[in-house]
């Protein structure tokens, strides 16, 4: 099985975070094998000069690659239905690629949220893009480990 989170964010090893997130990649990797790609280039950082609805397409075009080719495609949006750590492990169940995404300042675009297969939230709250990058890392972990009986789940 293959995970990817694709996030609009620049590159770059934070010192705080990255060691979470290399956690928890490494813990998933008996179950999947877990990147986090991230994506920012010029393109982005101009749309995002100009308005919300400019970023939110330039978000739209960067995913567009990873975005179904048979690919189980899950998007974050903070107005999509809430789920818990089991309904989340169902995302994973039985599924070769699954790509997760993360858009940038601005959210998605509605029709990038229909072009997947599935939108989800962690709740209504701002978490910062490196923050969500380790909660989602430790919850795909978690549902790794609720799909094959691993008791870090308890």
């Amino acid at each position: 099985m293959k995970i990817n989170v694709i996030i609009i964010d620049k590159k770059g090893k934070d010192q705080l975070y990255a060691p979470l997130i290399e956690h928890f990649c490494k813990m998933a990797k008996p179950y999947a094998q877990v990147n986090v790609i991230e994506l920012f280039d010029k393109e982005i950082a101009k749309a995002q000069d100009i308005s919300p609805d400019a970023a939110k397409r330039s978000y739209s075009r960067a995913f567009g690659k990873y975005v179904g080719s048979g690919n189980y495609s899950v998007a974050l949006d903070p107005s999509s239905a809430e789920v818990d750590s089991f309904e989340f492990a169902k995302l994973l169940k039985d599924r070769a690629v699954v790509n997760f995404f993360i858009g940038g300042a601005y959210g998605l675009e509605e029709d990038f949220l229909t072009q997947c297969n599935r939108a989800i939230s962690f709740g209504r709250i701002t978490l910062s893009h490196k923050l969500v990058k380790v909660v989602l890392t430790e919850q795909i972990f978690r549902g790794l480990a609720i799909n094959h009986n691993h008791p870090y789940h308890k």
